[in-house]
């Protein structure tokens, strides 16, 4: 049979030894790797219908895969305007007038990326952005998409005038008069200014989300693990992908929330495995705890607030039944899981799940602050580790001023986000971005794995520096690792005859390329499934 796609001249990197393979052509049909050697006798195999590149010296990897995003409802969630680049209050307010001015009457004003950071040591809030909100109903992401900000005006159509009891973890944030100060905490909060919020048409998300994915390709990603299923997000993957509008392979974990009953968890068993060419339900995303930066994420010690201190499920043992039930239905889980204690409850739980009998492979996600103990139990279980380079790289500062970092405390918040300990202790880590947590760039999460400094301001220290991964190691992240948290090993994450014809082509080595010029390293060729989803003009 002949191939249908052809890619000559180019170096074919390795990401399990670090070296090139000695071929330096390779041939692609029906979505696998067909044959690897040298330029002339791969090009004798090309017909007609081949699609021939010659990628001029480029380096070719294993297509890169993100481990943890949220595709289509960060498509619909960053339609509105986008604050992650204001450091303080004064670049906040501008933003947002710029966007209201820009509004049709009784339109709602949206928001997202917002840095709590920025408001220094004003408590968050919408009295600190002042009177911009006063006459408008706005919501407003912050950029850990686990709260928001409600004008009053978005307040009053909601019908929130106070305190309200939910059965997760989860909070509107009133003044000592009990008067909301706009700050909801967690997705049950939240979702009541959204049930009255305007929602896109299913048309304008489509849209949206289909050039989104356009720019992923065109950054280097063949894949990534969605950690979102919700609403309509299922249906939006199946006419993406009957629409050819899919430049990416999608491995996508629905939501199991607290209150969840047998029948929930029956029917997400019953999901597994459906899906379509490229994309698959496999898996379950659960949370055991929410953000350092809310006060809600869950530690063995309070935060420096006091806060902190509890579980997202209000019994932490229904959590540990249903990873259990699930594990014996051989699905795969991922927990949320940031504070310390957050994290053993999810190990513990694994772990019983084991002891009964064998399974699936099971991750956390975040795992922002562990002690030695629980790293050692990451290989011990064989529980791989969720791990986002960019949250400490971009949200924390070194000298630990920021918020984050003010609330752990500083023996917390100098031993934490701990990439390389984990790796060195046999865990397997997989990078991503959380995106549209922080930004998707693959190059921008690999640098910031290696130099631990921010993006926007290279010469800043590093954050724990002693937690940078090597280059290997960081690409690894992006290929290797996905492919065996996903049970893919033996067809994705090398360049082997039979693996995926998914691939990544730089124009130099992303593995000789300084720490600091990685992010800005481009991406020449993308291809997913042995077909070209983004080309370089000059290719």
């Amino acid at each position: 049979m002949q191939p249908d796609l052809i890619l000559l001249s180019a170096r074919l990197l390795d990401p399990l030894t670090g070296g090139l393979l000695p071929h330096t052509a390779l041939a692609a049909g029906g979505g696998r790797i067909t044959a690897l050697g040298d330029d002339r006798e791969i090009r004798a195999l090309a017909g007609p219908a081949t699609t021939v590149v010659d990628v001029r010296g480029a380096v070719v990897t294993p297509g890169l895969v993100d481990g943890h995003m949220h595709p289509l409802s960060g498509a619909e969630r960053t339609m509105g305007v986008d604050l992650s680049g204001c450091e303080d209050l004064d670049a906040v307010r501008a933003a947002l007038a710029r966007e209201k001015a820009a509004l049709v009457p009784g339109a709602w004003l949206r928001g997202w990326g917002l840095d709590p950071n920025a408001f220094g040591d004003q408590p968050v809030g919408t009295a600190a952005i002042g009177p911009v909100l006063a006459d408008v109903p706005a919501a407003i992401d912050l950029f850990d998409a686990h709260s928001m900000l409600a004008s009053p005006r978005a307040l009053e159509l909601a019908g929130i005038d106070g305190p309200r009891g939910f059965a997760q973890a989860a909070e509107i944030v009133c003044d000592e008069a009990g008067r909301p100060t706009g700050l909801l905490l967690e997705d049950a909060a939240c979702e009541l200014i959204e049930a009255v919020m305007p929602r896109p048409s299913a048309e304008e998300v489509r849209e949206r989300a289909a050039g989104v994915l356009r720019a992923m390709a065109a950054a280097g990603l063949t894949g990534a693990h969605a950690m979102d299923a919700n609403g309509d997000s299922l249906a939006l993957f199946a006419a993406l992908d009957e629409a050819g509008e899919l430049p990416m392979r999608f491995r996508v974990l629905p939501w199991c929330q607290p209150g969840a009953d047998a029948e929930e968890v029956a029917g997400l068993v019953r999901l597994q495995g459906t899906g379509g060419e490229l994309w698959k339900v496999a898996g379950v995303k659960l949370f055991m705890d929410g953000t350092i930066d809310n006060g809600t994420a869950w530690l063995e010690r309070p935060d420096c607030h006091g806060e902190s201190t509890h579980a997202f499920w209000p019994d932490p043992d229904v959590y540990t039944r249903i990873i259990a039930e699930l594990h014996r239905h051989g699905v795969p889980t991922a927990t949320h899981a940031i504070g310390d204690a957050a994290v053993r409850h999810v190990l513990d739980s694994v772990e019983k799940a084991q002891a009964e009998r064998p399974g699936p492979r099971h991750r956390i996600e975040h795992i922002e602050t562990v002690p030695d103990g629980t790293v050692r139990r990451f290989g011990e279980l064989g529980v791989a580790a969720s791990m986002q380079p960019t949250h400490c790289t971009e949200y924390t500062r070194a000298d630990h001023t920021d918020n984050w970092s003010r609330r752990l405390g500083e023996e917390r918040a100098s031993h934490a986000f701990r990439c390389r300990d984990l790796w060195d202790a046999g865990a397997r880590v997989v990078l991503g971005s959380d995106w549209p947590i922080a930004p998707y760039s693959p190059t921008g999460i690999m640098a910031g794995a290696r130099h631990r400094r921010p993006s926007r301001d290279l010469s800043r220290p590093p954050h724990g520096p002693s937690q940078a991964l090597t280059p290997l190691q960081a690409l690894q992240g992006y290929t290797l690792t996905p492919a065996w948290v996903a049970g893919e090993e033996d067809r994705a994450g090398r360049l082997a005859l039979g693996h995926r014809a998914d691939l990544t082509a730089f124009a130099a080595n992303p593995l000789t390329v300084a720490d600091e010029d990685l992010a800005g390293l481009p991406v020449v060729l993308t291809v997913t499934d042995g077909r070209p989803t983004f080309r370089a003009d000059d290719l």
